[in-house]
């Protein structure tokens, strides 16, 4: 399985100097090419290479350097062709769509760059890697990360990384392919985990994991942001730009550290995972003004993506179920009413009275639900016995 690990970089000023050159070239570059794949209708990779190769190496760019450009617009309008087909950009004729279909891709300025490793390679053991620019070779650029994250880079890097610039700070993503454990194909049991904004997720085994203080934080954090907007000077400005990445990286830690947590108990319990299906929720759900702004900023499907691409690495398997009624639906005698959920904490089943921490009560639907999903998809890939003769 392909997963990328970051690290950050710690050039010196002449160092980075000379990549930000390079990232602003190969963008201006890649900018050009899109132009090009807009104007002839080509935006695949081969064709694109016999209109802009021999321009992109006037313009200083290595002969890698150009391939992987000409690479990253193709892939960028390939991206867009799905976008369009799956519907993500709206129907035919909507205002969304219309304007993406309308230009060529444009790429800012400090846009990630791929590179091989023709182009750069990495010195483990010295923490240190040489990359190519529009200036030179550039080597023994010092790098840092987690422990981890560097184990994981040492034992299993292959492929492509990726340079980017994040606020003037450089990271270099790293393609590793860490091998998947034997999936585990008989499954004690299933942990089902509800995933939500005060309860950032409870499991069926009865393990909250509260979001209350972070939400606290994050209303500080807003109101602080509103006020720096208000006041609007450089220093508010410099103050803004600083804060900017700040709840994204909070938000990634809390994600990890929750989705590692799941996963380690299935693992040790031999249950597998089951989550909710949340595509469309933000258009479904329908809520107050106040509370809009929490569902739209908590990344509910990082979460989810976390838990199963680490469940694939430990062997856990993973099953996602349908969400409706879940909050509304009693795990002991399965009765439906939406005055089942007198308050956002409590459950109280009007049939057969039993009261119950309501997330909790709904990680159990979930997990319930789980066994049957698994049923279904092993039923379906079983091959039909051979016809009598």
């Amino acid at each position: 399985m392909k997963i990328a690990v970051t690290v950050k970089l710690s050039p010196t000023p002449e160092q980075a100097a000379s990549m930000r050159a390079t990232l602003k070239v190969a963008n201006e570059a890649a900018n050009w090419v899109s132009q090009v794949a807009f104007d002839r209708g080509v935006p695949r990779e081969y064709a694109l290479r016999t209109h802009t190769y021999a321009e992109l190496k006037t313009r200083g760019l290595g002969a890698q350097a150009a391939q992987h450009v000409i690479k990253k617009v193709s892939d960028a309008y390939t991206t867009l062709r799905a976008n369009i087909k799956a519907g993500n950009l709206g129907e035919p004729g909507s205002v969304r769509r219309g304007k993406a279909e309308s230009k060529p891709i444009a790429f800012r300025a400090d846009s990630a760059q791929p590179f091989d490793d023709r182009c750069l390679s990495w010195q483990l053991d010295a923490g240190t890697v040489s990359i190519w620019t529009v200036a030179g070779r550039i080597r023994g650029i010092p790098f840092t990360g987690g422990a981890d994250q560097l184990k994981t880079l040492r034992g299993f890097r292959k492929g492509e990384s990726n340079l980017v610039c994040r606020d003037g700070v450089f990271y270099l993503m790293a393609t590793c392919e860490v091998p998947e454990s034997a999936l585990n194909e008989h499954p004690m049991g299933w942990l089902g985990v509800d995933l939500g904004i005060v309860n950032v997720a409870t499991t069926s085994d009865g393990k909250i994991r509260s979001n209350r203080a972070r939400n606290r934080q994050r209303e500080r954090e807003q109101d602080l942001r509103a006020k720096l907007h208000a006041k609007g000077t450089k220093a508010a400005k410099r103050l803004l730009k600083i804060r900017r990445r700040k709840e994204q990286r909070r938000n990634n830690d809390i994600n990890h550290q929750v989705s590692k947590r799941i996963v380690a108990e299935a693992e040790r319990t031999g249950h597998g995972i089951a989550l909710e299906t949340l595509t469309g929720l933000r258009d479904r759900v329908r809520l107050r003004k106040p509370q809009r702004a929490a569902i739209h900023s908590w990344p509910f499907h990082q979460l989810a993506a976390f838990i199963a691409y680490k469940a694939k690495i430990a062997g856990v398997p993973v099953v996602y179920v349908d969400a409706a009624y879940t909050s509304q639906e009693c795990s002991y005698c399965h009765h439906v009413d939406k005055k089942n959920r007198p308050s956002q904490a409590v459950f109280c089943c009007r049939s057969c009275g039993v009261v119950a921490h309501a997330d909790w009560n709904a990680s159990r639907n979930i997990a319930a639900r789980g066994d049957s999903a698994w049923t279904a998809g092993r039923e379906s890939r079983v091959p039909p016995p051979p016809e009598a003769r």
